[in-house]
Formats: C-alpha cells, structure tokens, sequence
C-alpha cells in the first residue's frame, strides 16, 4: 500500500509540473488574445467563443463522472483568463472602503493611478473582495497619527489570510471648501466628518463657524454641492474638491503634521522582493510569566529592531491579546527562518502577516 501511495504521490507531482508549464503557456496565449481585443476594441469576455472551448474541452474526458468536474475545470481557468484580461486591459482591481473622494479613494489613486478602483460600503468588504478573487489588492487604513491603529483592519489581517505586500504613507490636508462663486465671507456653517473638525477646531473656531458632523469628508462635500447653499462649506481635500465640483477657499486649514495616515497594500501572495526591507509579524503567546518578554528577546537576539509594538484583543476570548509587530529586515533567510522557528515554540500563534518597505511617501 505505501509502495502505490508513493507512485501516486510522484504522479501527481510530475503531472502537476506539466499543468504549471502548459498554465505560463496558455496564459502567454491569452496575452496575445488580450491585446488583439484591446486594438479592436473588443470586450474581454465572449460568452460564445468560452462555450465552444468548454464544449471541445469535455469531449476529451471519456468518463462521464470526471468530465462534470473537468467541465467545472475549464470554467474556472476561462474565469481565471478573463481576469488576467482584465488586469492587462483596465490595470488592477483596487479595493477600498468609502465613497469617491474620501481619503482611502485618494490613497488607493495615488498607489495604483492605473488601476481600477472599486468602492466598498466596510473595510471587511474591501478584504473579502480580495479573499474571493473579485479584486486583486485590498487598500486599507491601519493607522492614523491623529487617532491611532485602526483596529478593525489590524483583526482582519489577524485572522484572515491575505498578506501586507506595502504601506504608504498619505499626509492628510484639510481645505475649506464652497461653491465656486461662495467667498469665505459667506460660510456660515461647516461640515465634515468629526475628525476633521476636530483637527481643524482653532481655525474654525477663529472663523466663528457652526459645524455639522458627517459620515465622512467625500460625503460633506457632496452635500455642499447638492445644496447649491453658499452659507455652508465642507472640510476635504483638494481631490474631493475636484470631483464635487467645489472651490477651495481656504488650504492647509489642519494643525501643521497632525494627520497623517499608513495604508496598507493587502493581497493573496506573498511577496518577496529585494526592495521589501521591513515585515509584520503577529503572534499570541502562552499563557505564562515572562512570554511576551522572551518572545521580544529572541526577535532581538537575532538582531532584528522592533520599530512597532501594540496590542489588540481577542475578540472571541476575553482578557487575551494578540500582538502586532513591525520590525526592519526580512524574514525569507537563514537567519530569520531560525529566528521564526525559536519564536514559534514561545507562541501559540505566529504568522507572517507580510512585508513592505517602509516611509514610503505617496
């Protein structure tokens, strides 16, 4: 019996080296295809073109039994193509949560200003879009300097499975805006999201404006050019400006430095690239004295700098933590191999959350 289990096992394998060539090879096909319809302006999918494939396809499987799920196959490789199609055509399908304007629409422009951006009502819709295969890169907040991590993105990256692969950096510059022929004489009222006009209290104050909260900035602005009300101006960026067709009146209106934002870039692989210089590691350890401080050492006892320590609560176990941390240098050598497996065994859970280069200003 193990003699089979053992040429069965090296069938696989060989067959599964095979399917790995020819996949690069069709997928080096469909870019012929890809291109062929982009010069013709042809659309990606071709819903006869996909049948008839499938069709040809399954007439090769003789039992009846496995073509069903060889039919089920060759769905999802035409699902796959058409994806790739796509990504060449349109760029990368780039997730984020909030409306058009809002500082996580402008942070996932300014990363991927060719990609296609898609809005998503939570942050968790954002990461499970990704999670299915509907997008390739999820943008999401995880820190604020003016109001901290940003806790729900930290649990999903925790306890789902795509990796952190860059963070950016996006300064946050609050603007006065109006309707284009309103002077700041005419504003009465302001509007925003709270921690905008929290970050921007002294100059409303000094201006002696009422505020108004909102859901957030895009949607303030929104509302000033729904209104068509000179009297009332919303707190934003210039890019919102822009797309509600809003004037800035008064720029730079926060306190100098007080609102920076880290968005990480989040999706399914993995990456490695010599450019990626910092990784995030997150863990819980066992439950007895002195754990989390020797779980500490030995990331520095293989000379690995900690430049980010917090923690975050179980959700499903109360009084239990796990944590987030950041370090410089990569673990995809030697030594941090030997460094993550001493760590394993201090840790109940240890996972390699991903890798970035870090400051990078966008």
């Amino acid at each position: 019996m193990s003699n089979k289990l053992e040429e069965a096992r090296k069938i696989i394998n060989e067959v599964d080296a095979q399917m790995a060539r020819l996949f690069v090879e069709r997928m080096k096909a469909v870019e012929t295809v890809c291109a062929h319809k982009l010069e013709h302006g042809l659309p990606i999918l071709d819903p006869k073109r996909e049948e008839a494939v499938i069709e040809r396809g399954a007439a090769l499987v003789e039992d009846e039994l496995l073509r069903e799920y060889y039919i089920d196959y060759l769905k999802r490789v035409m699902e796959i193509s058409r994806a790739y199609q796509y990504r060449m055509q349109c760029g990368l399908k780039v997730a984020y949560s909030g409306v058009e304007g809002a500082f996580a629409h402008i942070a996932a422009g300014r990363i991927f200003p060719k990609g296609h951006l898609v809005s998503h009502g939570d942050f968790k819709a954002a990461y499970d879009s990704v999670v299915r295969g509907e997008s390739d890169v999820a943008v999401l907040p995880i820190e604020n300097s003016y109001a901290g991590e940003v806790g729900q993105t930290i649990d999903l990256i925790f306890s789902g499975s795509l990796f952190i692969n860059g963070i950016y950096e996006l300064e946050i510059h609050q603007n006065l805006l109006g309707l284009p022929d309103a002077t700041v004489q005419d504003i009465k009222r302001v509007t925003s999201h709270p921690q905008a006009l929290s970050q921007c209290h002294d100059y409303l104050e000094m201006r002696g404006f009422e505020t108004e909260e909102a859901n957030n900035t895009a949607l303030a602005a929104k509302t000033v050019a729904e209104t068509g009300d000179r009297s009332l101006g919303a707190i934003a960026s210039v890019e919102t400006a822009e797309i509600y067709g809003l004037k800035v009146i008064e720029a730079s209106i926060n306190k100098s430095g007080e609102n920076t934002t880290r968005f990480a870039v989040l999706s399914k692989v993995r990456a490695t690239a010599p450019s990626l210089t910092s990784t995030v590691l997150m863990f819980t350890v066992k439950h007895e004295a002195g754990s989390l401080a020797n779980a500490i050492g030995i990331i520095g006892r293989y000379g690995y700098n900690m430049t980010a320590l917090r923690s975050r609560p179980m959700k499903k176990h109360s009084w239990q933590y796990y944590f987030y941390v950041e370090i410089d240098g990569t673990t995809n050598t030697e030594n941090g191999e030997r460094m993550l497996a001493e760590l394993s065994r201090m840790c109940d859970r240890l996972k390699v959350a991903g890798a970035f280069a870090p400051h990078t200003e966008i």
